[in-house]
């Protein structure tokens, strides 16, 4: 029989593993995405789209494929799922691997300053800068919203498909990993004069910490979840 592996992804580390996986003759497998965004990559084994209904419902769909292990390679402020994954894979004694970005290394010359959570990266924003780039995601945006303040330069992966209710802003699009050349130039181009992002760690996102370092920008980290990989 098989080994059924259903591998909870999102991420470039999920899409290599993938890669690895879909090799292995000894293995099937399922590949699922949370599905928020317009272009899905291309990865390998059957993708499925779309949130399981909870832990019950992964508990189900794990049941009813017969799955042998689970590897959670989501991204580490994807709380929710990594917890469904525990509850679910503990219910039925399914292994669980986790798969968890190292954090990032400070260097002579950041300027981090780190909040607990979005809202209070959000004040902080509106205190240290006059134009503040934004890569967290399209998810967290509203309290930088409610917050006014700064003009902001947001970058997203898609289009919004409606307003995000800041009043100054600029809409960046663009999928990483971005080199080291693009961020410097990214902030260069907007005058940006503090960076905000998630301490999601790993190398695929580290470029902008290096360029925010070479042009003396200071950088607000949002720390990662309670239960996520110190």
């Amino acid at each position: 029989m098989p080994d059924k592996v259903l591998l909870l992804g999102g991420t470039l580390e999920a899409a290599l593993l993938s890669r690895r996986l879909a090799v292995d003759p000894s293995v099937e497998l399922i590949v699922s995405l949370a599905g928020r965004v317009a272009a899905l990559p291309d990865l390998p084994g059957r993708v499925r789209v779309g949130g399981f209904g909870g832990a019950e419902g992964l508990r189900d769909f794990l049941r009813a494929e017969g799955i042998t292990r689970v590897i959670d390679a989501t991204h580490p402020f994807a709380a929710a799922i990594s917890a469904h994954a525990a509850q679910a894979c503990a219910a039925l004694g399914i292994p669980l691997q986790r798969v968890e970005r190292p954090q990032w290394c400070r260097h002579p010359g950041d300027r981090w300053h780190w909040a607990d959570d979005m809202g209070m990266a959000a004040r902080m924003a509106a205190a240290l800068g006059r134009r503040v780039l934004l890569t967290v995601g399209k998810g967290p945006l509203a309290p930088f919203a409610r917050h006014g303040g700064p003009d902001y330069v947001i970058r997203l992966i898609d289009p919004p498909k409606a307003s995000l209710g800041f009043r100054r802003a600029a809409i960046v699009l663009g999928r990483g990993p971005f080199t080291l050349k693009d961020e410097v130039a990214l902030m260069r181009r907007f005058s940006v004069d503090l960076l905000v992002s998630k301490a999601s760690g790993g190398p695929a996102t580290e470029a902008k910490l290096a360029a925010a370092r070479m042009l003396d920008v200071p950088v607000v980290l949002v720390k990662r979840p309670l239960g996520a990989a110190e």
